[in-house]
């Protein structure tokens, strides 16, 4: 597998690039609200990446309908998904972030379908799609 190399900007330059909502969800761990993403529904083939920084982080073939409201994916592309603890909100669970650009992505349950058992939960606006094959 490939090193990733990092990304770094500063705030000004995030929020330069990033609309309102995705600065306050990719930089500053938002999360956006159920069942409005413009993701959440896309049918389509190809491959979802960082909003940011533009790093493929999953396949179409690996999303799901989940009835959380948020899109969820069994399994990143590997390596370009990094899982922290997340203890805000008075819960326990793993965040997922960017491995490129540290953009706050969701994040990850177990209760997912096969073949993994994992559910990654994604705000729609932390994701950019390229329709393809």
């Amino acid at each position: 597998m490939q090193k990733i190399e990092k990304i770094r900007k500063t705030d000004a330059e995030w929020k330069s690039q990033l609309t309102k909502e995705q600065y306050e969800v990719t930089r500053k761990k938002g999360t956006e609200a159920p069942f409005c993403g413009l993701l959440l529904q896309n049918k389509d083939k190809g491959i979802y990446t960082c909003v940011c920084c533009d790093l493929p982080i999953f396949h179409s073939a690996a999303k799901f309908e989940s009835g959380t409201g948020w899109p969820s994916f069994y399994e990143p592309i590997e390596g370009h998904v990094q899982e922290n603890m997340d203890n805000t909100h008075f819960m326990q669970r793993s965040e997922i972030v960017c491995a490129r650009c540290d953009a706050h992505l969701g994040h990850v349950f177990d209760d997912g379908p096969p073949p993994t058992g994992k559910r990654y939960c994604l705000n729609s606006v932390s994701l950019k799609f390229e329709k393809g094959t």
